[in-house]
């Protein structure tokens, strides 16, 4: 319940900063089938959390299989006689 608040403030501070931007986001969300204005800046941050959020799954991801390769470089590099 108290991210949906945060959510509806963060939005309506969107759209009361719009100004001179307003008419033309206006058109744009209608062109993309939004009913309002609010629906489609809410659905907009809601991709923008999203996105954030797969590229630092995908930073992880990298980051863990950098760490095996760097493993296996160092098991390679040290002789066995050792």
């Amino acid at each position: 319940m108290h991210k949906i608040s945060m959510q509806n403030k963060e939005v309506n501070k969107i759209i009361d900063n719009l100004r001179g931007r307003r008419q033309y986001e206006e058109k744009k969300a209608t062109k993309l089938g939004y009913s309002s204005l609010y629906e489609y800046f809410e659905d907009k941050i809601n991709k923008q959390k999203e996105a954030a959020e797969n590229k630092i799954r995908e930073l992880e991801s990298i980051k863990a299989q950098e760490k095996i390769v760097k493993k296996k470089n160092i098991k390679e590099n040290e002789c066995s006689c050792c």
